[in-house]
């Protein structure tokens, strides 16, 4: 716990000071302030990411990195004392006692489920490993012909390299998961203040967002130990749909607000690519700024969009040879390292086909009619059928409210919380027919059911406000909270029968560490590669890994000159 817990003091010092930098960027360029101290430090993290990326292409992301970044952010520190400081009382006067103790009390908690828990099977065979490649060499071309996985592109896996630590500690930490969920449980917090009620003209639709949240990180607070992508892209929707639901709410006339939440739309792409379709919530601020012919705004905002994605495509086409991995169509460049088209449409096929429940590539063509029933029979818990049914109920919902966008009970701000809805429901279509995985999507799955509900119980309480039964207004907002707090004991009972499962693990110090396997080892060009005896996991000690004794071709004479295709998927 106590690494974890000074390794979130570096990482928040880090992101604040980054974050700060850019917000000061922003309101030179644009002349928009941020103020909100969780929005700063995403915005550094959205920017530290860039920044491991870069680097990452040109040396190993370690002791020099972090060299850089603390020199840079010591700068920004000096120069802008006063504002920072200014800053910093600010926001910490406006909170009261309560929210105060509530967010030690997160820390801890947070802290505690960070330095211990499930490591996931996907971090011992290929995430820890490929963090250690960041770690050790910063980019190394051709690196999925050794393993496809390793093409895996996620700039996740930079972040993490540059907050382990290996340098300085000796162990390699991998606790950014849980502070990316600690922002993200922030954002969460205004949930259960007692000071909230339901107000005539106020939406409720970001409290239902927030509740679903909530569900989610009571589903992940014992995986977080692992440094797993999935956890942080949903965490990152997440915020950015909360986000944007608020600047509905407090009906946010400025397109500045809503485009820098696009950029974070941007990076979401970069964490996983299947979160793409969250980019058409761009359609807003896109409107606001050609509408009021702000060309240079756009053109900021394209930039910061560009910095974003572009050192991402190009550790993408360093690792696989293909700017987009695994999409072997898209094949603009002719380069040695490029992993073979066929095996890269196999490795496809198989994400698509294991997320189905299939496990079999060859049926990735099979139609949705003969996969979807024996993958919702098998693949989904309890609480995952009644909320993929309950979603497959909120599409024609949507369908009947879009018809009714002109009518007086979609009007207003109604049209821009249905854009919300459609933005998730598009994303939660493409997960449900590519890859249904249910952590792949989780995050979608809620919020499709949560939007809904919340738009729906929005119209309701307008309906009542309009026939001046404020009684009945009182009354579903105390059922709701009721039935809130309940739904926490429970949750919150689930959380200390965990905590005292696991206070027996000697994590109070170190983190919980990757898991350890018996492995065997073989020599390809004078370099020790190891692989397991049994299965196919390798952990993180033990350097370079690869899940079998799999034929290995240098492009050179050492690791840092990548590799190439060999044997049976050496292109002809």
């Amino acid at each position: 716990m106590l690494s974890v817990l000074m390794n979130w003091i570096y990482i928040a010092a880090t992101t604040f000071l980054t974050g700060y930098a850019v917000c000061a960027f922003v309101y030179r360029t644009v002349g928009y302030r941020v103020k909100d101290i969780c929005c700063m430090m995403a915005l550094g993290l959205l920017a530290v990411t860039v920044y491991a990326q870069v680097f990452s292409l040109f040396y190993r992301v370690g002791a020099a990195a972090n060299l850089v970044l603390a020199v840079v952010c010591f700068v920004t520190a000096v120069v802008g004392r006063h504002q920072i400081a200014g800053l910093l009382a600010a926001g910490w006067k406006r909170k009261g006692i309560a929210w105060k103790m509530a967010a030690a009390v997160s820390v801890v908690v947070w802290c505690y489920c960070t330095s211990r828990g499930y490591m996931h099977y996907d971090s011992d065979l290929y995430h820890a490993q490929s963090i250690r490649w960041i770690e050790e060499y910063g980019i190394v071309k051709g690196l999925g012909n050794i393993h496809v996985r390793f093409a895996y592109n996620s700039s996740f896996f930079a972040l993490s390299a540059l907050y382990s630590m290996k340098f300085l500690t000796r162990h390699s930490l991998h606790a950014v998961n849980g502070f990316v969920a600690l922002l993200l449980w922030m954002q969460v917090l205004p949930l259960f203040s007692m000071k909230r009620r339901v107000e005539k003209g106020k939406t409720v639709v970001t409290d239902f967002a927030r509740l679903g949240a909530f569900y989610y990180l009571t589903v992940i607070y014992s995986d977080i130990v692992s440094p797993a992508s999935d956890y942080a892209i949903m965490c990152v929707v997440f915020f950015v749909i909360i986000r944007w639901l608020e600047l509905l709410e407090r009906k946010e006339d400025n397109a500045a607000p809503y485009a820098l939440l696009c950029v974070a739309g941007v990076y979401a792409v970069t964490l996983k690519l299947t979160a793409g379709l969250i980019l058409i919530l761009l359609a807003k601020p896109a409107s606001m700024l050609i509408r009021e012919k702000r060309w240079r705004d756009i053109g900021i905002y394209l930039m910061m969009g560009v910095v974003t994605i572009v050192p991402w495509l190009a550790r993408s086409v360093f690792l696989s040879g293909y700017l987009l991995y695994p999409f072997p169509a898209l094949d603009l460049f002719d380069v040695d390292w490029k992993i073979n088209a066929a095996a890269a449409a196999l490795d496809a096929a198989e994400i698509r086909t294991w997320g189905r429940g299939l496990n079999n590539a060859a049926l990735v063509d099979l139609p949705i009619t003969q996969w979807f029933p024996g993958w919702f029979q098998g693949s989904l818990p309890v609480i995952g059928k009644v909320l993929i049914l309950a979603d497959l109920v909120c599409v024609p919902v949507f369908v009947i409210l879009a018809a009714k966008l002109f009518c007086r009970i979609c009007s207003g701000g109604k049209k821009e919380q249905l854009l919300v809805l459609a933005t998730v429901l598009a994303s939660y279509g493409f997960w449900q027919v590519s890859a249904p995985l249910l952590r792949y999507g989780y995050a979608y799955v809620l919020l499709v059911v949560m939007i809904t509900a919340g738009i729906l119980c929005d119209i309701m309480i307008k309906y009542f406000d309009k026939w001046q039964k404020k009684d009945m207004i009182r009354k579903i907002a105390v059922l709701g909270m009721s039935v809130l707090w309940a739904f926490s004991a429970v949750k919150l009972v689930s959380l200390v029968r965990y905590c005292y499962g696991e206070a027996g693990k000697q994590t109070y110090v170190w983190q919980q560490d990757y898991g350890n396997y018996g492995l065997e080892r073989y020599v390809v060009n004078n370099v020790t590669f190891f692989y397991p005896v049994d299965g196919d996991r390798t952990g993180y000690r033990c350097f370079p890994a690869v899940p079998g004794q799999v034929p290995i071709q240098f492009r050179g004479e050492t690791l840092a000159d990548g590799f190439c295709a060999t044997g049976e998927n050496r292109e002809s």
